[in-house]
């Protein structure tokens, strides 16, 4: 049976698996990044974990689809990782990562991965044109239209985290002010639920965590709100009208029929859907909203694995190896 490899490449693990074709994975297993060791010290680490995978099952890969939090060329060099440490400036990690395991490699862009997953394996199975949102410890998306993922030159595209959604808000990481991803990831949303607590401004929060800020989490905001908690429910209600506004200038930019919500967080149940689709409703007044769905991703956290197995297998894109 033919199978293909993937590998999610992140701040602090490599998760790599073995699927087939479908999507059914075969073999699994995790491994630190220990990404201060270098770029050359982190790609073999990923060859021997998807050699020990090739040995776990008993057959080699036909290909590997890897995902990378930043962007790569068509060529399979990353250009730059700014969350990992080491220097990661044109890297040719596919010259590198082919010899190691003997078959081709296609680097893509970890969230547009996890937007091919869910073409290919999940809701694009019936509704192939859609953007998708990732939030998690930041925030990104990626687009698919008519079962093809949209790639711009260079694959740097659809960075929903870096709306301007408060032009004097909050400083973002890449620079600006008011990111998206300064109000509703999963750092923006934990620091509300600290203050809260800091603050005495919370009990069910409180006592959920036993007073312990380092406990504090969209998980246990989103169980205080569920237990009546009314501060943590307005701050979890403000970061989905944020959202909501981030989904409504999509919608406006490219009314897609549908828009999917994946990533950690919205797996914790912090995102509130309806306060996202009623702000979508409040602020898209240019042409009706009613044909356009807001759904929670089917993959979940697999989103990003299974697009590495499409990649692999080529399936609904027409970018990555030259």
């Amino acid at each position: 049976m033919t199978v293909y490899a993937t590998i999610d490449l992140g701040g602090t693990k490599i998760a790599g698996a073995l699927a087939t074709v479908e999507g059914a994975i075969v073999a699994e297993r995790t491994v630190p990044t220990q990404s201060y060791e270098g770029p050359r010290a982190v790609i073999e680490r990923i060859g021997a974990l998807v050699n020990e995978l090739a040995a776990d099952y008993g057959e080699r890969p036909a290909a590997l689809g890897m995902g990378i939090p930043g962007n790569a060329t068509a060529a399979g060099e990353v250009i730059f990782l700014p969350n990992l440490a080491g220097n990661w400036r044109d890297v040719p990690a596919r010259a590198w990562l082919e010899p190691m395991i003997g078959c081709p490699v296609a680097l893509l862009n970890d969230v547009r991965m996890a937007t091919l997953g869910e073409l290919v394996y999940g809701h694009g199975i019936t509704t192939p044109t859609l953007a998708f949102f990732a939030i998690g410890t930041g925030i990104g998306g990626g687009f698919a239209y008519d079962g093809h993922l949209y790639m711009a030159a260079g694959g740097v595209n659809s960075e929903f985290g870096h709306h301007t959604i408060l032009p004097d808000g909050p400083r973002c990481g890449c620079g600006s002010r008011g990111c998206l991803e300064t109000l509703c990831s999963g750092p923006a949303i934990t620091a509300e639920g600290v203050r809260l607590l800091l603050t005495g401004q919370t009990t069910v929060l409180y006592t959920l965590v036993d007073g312990d800020t380092g406990r504090v989490n969209p998980r246990t905001m989103a169980e205080a709100a569920a237990q009546g908690d009314t501060a943590v429910r307005e701050v979890l209600g403000r970061a989905s009208e944020y959202l909501g506004i981030a989904v409504s200038n999509v919608i406006a930019f490219f009314h897609p029929p549908l828009v999917v919500l994946g990533g950690g967080v919205v797996g914790t149940g912090a995102i509130d859907f309806d306060t996202v689709r009623a702000t979508v409703r409040a602020r898209v007044q240019m042409f009706p909203v009613d044909d356009v769905r807001i759904e929670e991703s089917l993959l979940g956290t697999r989103a990003g694995m299974l697009g590495g197995v499409a990649l692999a297998a080529q399936r609904g894109i027409a970018w990555g190896r030259t």
